[in-house]
């Protein structure tokens, strides 16, 4: 009777670890299923450029560029252009942060293009997505529009309008991570998108109308390509400095 009782006890206790061990390791796998589908988030709005791993987009040559003639030019750290033609990166870039400074003149409109799949002229903007610049510091009041300072350009607006009045300077950091993206704008992450959302090239996901322009839906798009900016409008300036890359692995 004695030796029963012991061998119940002991299939009682082997029972009772085998299904706590097996609760721990369906909690373990629900933890790491949400981990998985929890969106990840821009891990710091403006680093640190000078630690290792970092390095200029263009070198001051423009050596590494694919660079129309007679256009754009360094001038003391500064990168700026005289007509509407925009400067791509030789290289293409899939995930990387890329993090720089600009500033521009009262009613200014530019960009900052990123996986263009196409450089000649216009014909880089259904191939590519574009983060906005522009003067948008008189509109830091109304109601926020995929078309202003910090946006994916007709697709995503900021959620806050972070840019700074006209001649003075903004940190622009664009991290980019497969079918996602982030921007932040002056120390605040401004804007999210994930590409492979995006299945028409009339409608984005909230309803709002894709400018005509934008004719291919980004979810067709490619995660890897140039990196581009895009020059003076009309005679409003644009200037740029600190350019920054880091790739991701």
């Amino acid at each position: 009777m004695y030796t029963r009782t012991l061998s119940l006890l002991a299939a009682l206790v082997f029972l009772a670890a085998g299904c706590a061990s097996g609760s721990e390791e369906a909690d373990h796998a629900a933890m790491a299923e949400d981990a998985m589908t929890e969106p990840m988030a821009m891990a710091d709005p403006h680093p640190d450029t000078s630690e290792p791993g970092w390095a200029p987009l263009f070198n001051e040559d423009l050596s590494n560029a694919i660079n129309p003639e007679g256009v754009w030019t360094w001038e003391e750290g500064v990168l700026t252009s005289n007509v509407d033609q925009s400067l791509f990166t030789q290289a293409t870039y899939n995930d990387f942060v890329l993090d720089l400074e600009v500033m521009f003149d009262p009613g200014a409109n530019s960009g900052i293009i990123l996986h263009a799949t196409e450089t000649d002229s216009s014909a880089w903007i259904p191939y590519s997505l574009e983060v906005q610049i522009e003067d948008s510091y008189p509109m830091a009041d109304s109601a926020r529009h995929h078309q202003e300072a910090g946006a994916f350009y007709g697709h995503v607006p900021p959620s806050e309008q972070r840019i700074k009045p006209a001649g003075e300077w903004n940190r622009y950091t664009i991290t980019a991570r497969g079918d996602s993206l982030w921007t932040a704008v002056n120390g605040m992450e401004v804007s999210q998108i994930d590409m492979s959302e995006y299945h028409s090239a009339e409608t984005n996901p909230d309803g709002s109308e894709i400018p005509e322009w934008l004719s291919n839906p980004l979810a067709e798009l490619a995660t890897e390509g140039h990196i581009g900016l895009q020059g003076k409008h009309g005679e409003s300036g644009v200037w740029f400095r600190n350019v920054m890359i880091k790739s991701l692995e």
